[in-house]
């Protein structure tokens, strides 16, 4: 092939460069093609923060109704046509039907118009009249009469659909009279529990003197049961006289209120000896009577209205090994004068309290907030009550005036405080952080406090990156800056591609092979890094004392791989020697010994577990983003460096290591980003316990566990149901603020050591 070079003699001219002429055509379309990919990078950039922003808000939009203000719209006032002056009044589910007790009985009348329906007469009165009447809205309720008997009663309402069009029909069930007073003195102050043993009447019959009867039916094998009365006649050690009594719907506990402010409690769980134990002062003030009583649904919560417009809510609590007595949960805010009627909620911790003066209160009795206040169109308030489903009050005055509201107040216990605050709820010994959502009896109280999920979260988290920061750091950084080319082509791909293995599988492994094995051999577990690490030291100083003969033979870099069966020497070592230290020093049961000694349980599915399979799952991202950042720190750095005298080690440490640091802590916040957001591993590997706890062998409950174990089963738009959203937009916000200060630090960082 002949050969068409030619030598260029100095000083010969040279031929003149041809021009290199493009198109017209190529470089139009050469531009119109990067104008289209600006835009569409453009584009794309765009949509995805408009994405992200309308996930924000739909998140916002479903959280927002959790923080509206109740309101109330009036409905008018309606006057009725009652026979005498009202003594309580109640309404039905729909609120079209308004029965009123009467010195004659229970009068039904029409919430629109305030006509009378039906007057129904008891049967039993004969020449007296209804001078009390116990509590309304708890079911049956008892009528006390001028002449010492009561009448037990209850209303009933049936719902039809004739046509198509609803109709609510009233009726009214009365019980035989019940003789409670001998001596034939008017009943006006009562009180009434129907219990599974039978019903249970208390009546005040002097000024401190309580006769309680007690009715048990005794059912036979053969014929119609029979009834079995017995009557105790107390005598209360207080100053003043009783002014108000309650019974609790079990029967157990009868309060009574004075008129100097004390309310005692009689324990009644012997019926037939009742025992005063426990008196305390109830009101605002010494010497200001109670004028009102009343439970909340549930009957765990008492609420004690005083002369002076007061409001208070007791519970009965009881501390390890002590007898209950009742403490002062909440003061909600006060009338302007006393307090002549009280209603509860139906549905929940909410209750209404009104003064003479027609003002009227909404609160509710979790958060000890007071949520509306009313204004009725009269004064002289008789009664108020709360609808069955708390979307409406009512109230009557003397004159027999009815006023109505329409409530729209659909997320009552939630409350910042109620959130993230400690709250006193029902059967608690003091305020806690509790999430609870669901419960098995009507009358439970939902506790929606995010701090245990908060404080959950934030503990997964810290076990994870404190198992996988250490391993994956100092890994990339031998691998970036020791190891030997040829390996780490091996070990680089293999652990990114750890990466790939889905979370439910991690989880799954987790729970269901790790934790049970993790529990055979914890004491092990503990001493196998200090173990190891001696391990390691001792075969590098040996290694020092090896031939350089035969060191030589092994090529630079690849000294790690004679480590791995001293690794695994290690491990073995370590498990022994756990199981001998559980044997000599733990009592041979080291769960019991953490019990004992330290006070700690130990969960067999705990955050120990979780931060292996959750680290297991972090340290390839953060190995990954290091060890690029590692490696891609210029090179005549590390060439200076070393040419100054510095070993590899110094070189690493103090040249290699600050320059990339902006990048090695992207690297942790990703890896953080990464395990707040876990969820399946979480999930599946911890007890999945809302307790806050530090230890390490107990579980937790994370953010995204709960939203995923909860929504399933939330009800769409219910106060759950926004809550998960909630806890949604929490993650949303500390992802945000984490990733904010992580880009300021590392543009600090950044800015630190440009200048190399």
């Amino acid at each position: 092939m002949k050969d068409s070079t030619k030598a260029i003699v100095p000083g010969e001219p040279l031929q003149a460069a041809r021009p290199f002429t493009v198109p017209h055509q190529k470089i139009t379309r050469r531009l119109l093609l990067d104008r289209l990919a600006r835009w569409v990078v453009t584009l794309g950039g765009a949509a995805i923060i408009v994405s992200i922003l309308a996930i924000l808000f739909v998140i916002a939009a479903e959280v927002y109704p959790l923080f509206r203000r109740p309101t109330a719209v009036p409905l008018g006032a309606i006057t009725t046509t009652l026979d005498s002056a009202p003594l309580a009044v109640g309404v039905d589910e729909y609120r079209e039907i308004v029965y009123v007790v009467t010195a004659s009985g229970v009068q039904f009348v029409s919430a629109k118009d305030g006509t009378l329906l039906t007057s129904n007469r008891l049967q039993g009165l004969r020449d007296a009249t209804v001078v009390g009447v116990s509590g309304l809205g708890r079911g049956p309720f008892v009528l006390g009469l001028s002449d010492g008997r009561a009448i037990p009663a209850e209303v009933r309402f049936s719902v039809t659909f004739p046509e198509g069009k609803r109709r609510v029909e009233a009726e009214l069930t009365a019980g035989d009279p019940i003789a409670v007073d001998p001596e034939r003195h008017p009943v006006a102050r009562l009180a009434y529990a129907s219990t599974p043993n039978g019903p249970v009447t208390a009546a005040v019959v002097g000024p401190k003197a309580i006769i309680l009867v007690t009715i048990k039916e005794m059912k036979a094998l053969i014929g119609p049961s029979t009834k079995e009365e017995s009557r105790e006649r107390l005598t209360l050690p207080i100053e003043g006289e009783i002014t108000q009594i309650l019974l609790d719907g079990r029967g157990e506990n009868l309060f009574a209120g004075t008129s100097s402010g004390q309310v005692i409690r009689v324990d009644l769980r012997d019926p037939n000896d009742p025992k005063v134990v426990g008196v305390v002062p109830a009101t605002i003030r010494p010497g200001i009577g109670v004028s009102t009583m009343g439970f909340l649904i549930g009957d765990r919560t008492l609420v004690i209205g005083d002369a002076m417009g007061g409001i208070s809510s007791w519970q009965l609590v009881q501390a390890d090994g002590t007898e209950q007595r009742l403490a002062k949960v909440h003061d909600f805010l006060a009338h302007t004068g006393p307090v002549v009627a009280f209603a509860p909620s139906r549905r929940d911790k909410g209750f209404v309290t009104a003064d003479a003066s027609g003002i009227i209160r909404i609160h509710y009795g979790t958060t000890g907030k007071t949520l509306l206040t009313l204004k009725a169109a009269d004064v002289g308030l008789s009664a108020v009550t709360f609808a069955p489903k708390a979307d409406g009050v009512m109230t009557i005055d003397a004159k027999g005036g009815l006023s109505h509201w329409t409530v729209e107040n659909p997320h009552p216990e939630i409350s910042w405080g109620n959130l993230f605050g400690k709250v006193w709820y029902e059967g608690y010994p003091a305020p806690a952080y509790v999430w609870q959502s669901t419960g098995g009896t009507d009358d439970f109280e939902a506790k929606f406090s995010l701090t245990p999920l908060i404080f959950g979260t934030i503990k997964g988290t810290f076990y994870a990156l404190l198992f996988a920061i250490p391993l994956a750091l100092l890994g990339a950084l031998y691998t970036s800056q020791f190891m030997h080319p040829m390996l780490r082509g091996i070990v680089k791909p293999t652990v990114e591609i750890m990466a790939a293995l889905p979370s439910v599988v991690l989880g799954f492994l987790a729970g269901l092979w790790l934790a049970p094995l993790v529990e055979k051999v914890v004491p092990g577990l503990f001493l196998m890094p200090i173990v190891t690490t001696l391990l390691i030291l001792i075969a590098v100083l040996c290694w020092r004392f090896v031939p350089i003969g035969i060191r030589s033979r092994v090529k630079a870099g690849t000294e790690v791989a004679l480590l791995i069966p001293i690794v695994i020497l290690g491990g073995w070592i370590s498990f022994q020697l756990g199981g001998a230290v559980e044997r000599l020093l733990l009592s041979g049961d080291y769960r019991g010994w953490l019990l004992h000694v330290l006070g700690l349980t130990y969960d067999q599915r705990n955050s120990l577990v979780v931060g292996i399979a959750m680290g297991f799952a972090v340290i390839p991202i953060i190995f990954t983003i290091a060890e690029d950042s590692l490696s891609n720190v210029p090179q005549h750095l590390v060439a200076g460096s070393l040419a100054l005298g510095a070993t590899r080690w110094q070189t690493a440490l103090r040249v290699v290591l600050p320059t990339a640091s902006p990048g090695i802590f992207s690297a942790i916040m990703i890896g953080f980003g990464r395990a707040v957001g876990e969820t399946m591993i979480v999930l599946m590997a911890t007890g999945n316990t809302p307790v806050m706890d530090w230890s390490i062998f107990n579980g937790f409950r994370a953010l995204s566990a709960n939203i995923a174990v909860e929504l399933p089963e939330a009800p769409e738009g219910g106060t759950l149901f926004r809550i998960l959203f909630l806890a949604a937009l929490l993650l949303f916000v500390m992802t945000f603020i984490v990733n904010t200060l992580a880009e300021l630090v590392r543009l600090k960082l950044r800015q630190r050591y440009r200048s190399l």
